[in-house]
């Protein structure tokens, strides 16, 4: 895979940044992220970062397909290089 690690507020600026999501609350150390496609009013999405220094491998494709990736090494170069 050839990835460094990322940290869940890296992830999470990327998302709002980058990625179109809204950043609506935060419950604990746990941000709730939500998309809403312009034109595609079914195209909705939730995406739950944990606000953690190191996210494991397990919880980075977990937030991938939730955002909607279908590719996890894309979806990881992509947050790299926006990060």
């Amino acid at each position: 895979m050839g990835r460094g690690t990322f940290s869940g507020m890296a992830v999470l600026k990327v998302l709002v940044n980058v990625g179109g999501f809204e950043w609506r609350r935060t419950t604990g150390d746990h941000a709730q992220l939500y998309y809403e496609h312009p034109t595609n009013e079914t195209d909705r999405r939730q995406v739950t970062v944990p606000l953690h220094d190191e996210l494991k491998t397990g919880t980075l494709r977990s937030i991938a397909e939730d955002a909607g990736a279908e590719d996890f090494d894309a979806f990881c170069e992509w947050i790299a290089t926006h990060a």
